[in-house]
């Protein structure tokens, strides 16, 4: 448990992006006795699924009124979760408040994911509020340590997971992407902007055409959090898709840092990994 999860504040303000990740840490807070109001972002959150919750709609660009929202829900804890294609700032439809803290947030938007998360979370603390992680609020849905799947990675395996590692840890100052795909010790592929679908999606294409001749079942998907990054936002994630794209890829599993990786669905992925023979494992940080 991290300092911040001994005082976390009940209720507290889920903002939510795209996907089920805001809807998980919801029913985990709610599990454990801690009201969730969530806060989702028009344009990414599923309208249908929140309705399910106590909630109030925000717009990217509105921070005056997401702070206002905030405050009436007695929501000083925040937690960002989700998907959220940016926007770039001509798109966006600054209230006041914004246009006040412009500066900042230009700032904010130049650079990759977690920079844009990290500065807004830095608006929003200088503010009165206080910025909290999945460790925080749901450490239930992290990946645990060690293996989870009935398969194991082999040694040729074990030595592609060493390579993406360092890979991932080299590329992390530079906010490229959490993930990378070896095979046989050699980099096919990394992720961009795209995220890990279509990185996996890309590895099946290049197998296609001919462009990686290794045999099916062999290659790892290694994810991990990018060097220096505020643990507190945009954590890597895998769930039942990333095992339905590391199938069609070809490759034997998936290694990502435990406790530093969001596993979305868990019984569902470890079903379907284990009826695709793929292992899945959790390394140490």
């Amino acid at each position: 448990m991290t300092s911040a999860a001994s005082g976390i504040a009940s209720p507290v303000g889920v903002v939510a992006g795209g996907g089920a990740m805001p809807f998980a840490v919801a029913e985990s807070l709610a599990a454990r006795g801690i009201t969730p109001v969530l806060f989702p972002l028009r344009g990414a959150c599923d309208p249908v699924q929140v309705e399910k919750f106590r909630h109030r709609w925000i717009s990217v660009g509105q921070l005056g009124r997401a702070m206002r929202l905030f405050r009436e829900e007695g929501c000083r804890d925040l937690i960002f979760i989700g998907t959220l294609v940016r926007p770039s700032l001509t798109e966006i439809r600054f209230d006041i408040k914004t246009l006040r803290l412009l500066g900042n947030v230009i700032r904010a938007f130049r650079g990759g994911d977690d920079h844009l998360l990290s500065g807004v979370g830095r608006i929003l603390e200088q503010d009165g509020f206080r910025m909290v992680g999945i460790k925080d609020v749901a450490p239930d849905l992290l990946m645990p340590e060690g293996c989870i799947s009935r398969a194991w990675p082999a040694d040729n395996a074990k030595g592609d997971i060493e390579r993406g590692r360092a890979v991932l840890a080299a590329l992390g100052p530079f906010d490229i992407g959490q993930a990378a795909v070896v095979i046989d010790g050699h980099v096919v592929a990394i992720e961009d902007i795209e995220g890990t679908d279509a990185l996996l999606a890309r590895v099946a294409r290049l197998r296609e055409e001919g462009r990686i001749r290794a045999a099916t079942g062999r290659g790892v998907l290694v994810k991990a959090p990018k060097t220096g990054q505020d643990l507190r936002f945009d954590l890597p994630t895998i769930g039942p898709r990333t095992i339905e794209g590391v199938a069609k890829a070809g490759l034997a599993g998936i290694a990502v840092i435990a406790g530093n990786t969001i596993a979305a669905e868990p019984q569902a992925m470890i079903a379907l990994a284990d009826a695709k023979y793929l292992f899945v494992v959790g390394l140490s940080a």
